[in-house]
């Protein structure tokens, strides 16, 4: 099904953000995303409807750079739940928005017991 189109396409920050914000939420051992700017030292989780402010999305040269700010579940191995992490945004933004991925970063905001 590789049909051939004549054109281009480009693909909004926005759009890969919110792509890059579901595949996160998806991800085992991602509570939620945060805002990159803690108020008072205290990352607040964002509603599914805001995960674009935990996600800072950057075209460079090489392709697209993804920042990613998360709260991770309590007695999850950190670096486990970030490389899955960056595995699965990988995997959705090649797949699904067919973007040349730079890098993703994964930025640990805070730790909390899910209710």
């Amino acid at each position: 099904m590789a049909n051939s189109v004549p054109g281009g396409l480009v693909i909004d920050n926005g759009v890969i953000a919110d792509l890059a914000g579901y595949a996160a939420l998806e991800s085992y051992g991602v509570v939620g995303m945060t805002a990159p700017t803690m108020a008072d030292g205290i990352a607040k989780i964002l509603p599914r409807q805001k995960l674009r402010r935990g996600i800072q999305v950057e075209t460079t040269d090489k392709g697209v750079r993804v920042d990613l700010y998360v709260v991770i579940e309590h007695g999850t191995n950190l670096a486990t739940v970030s490389q899955n992490l960056v595995d699965q945004v990988t995997f959705v933004l090649t797949e699904f928005a067919q973007a040349p991925i730079d890098s993703v970063e994964v930025h640990i905001q805070d730790i909390k017991i899910r209710k």
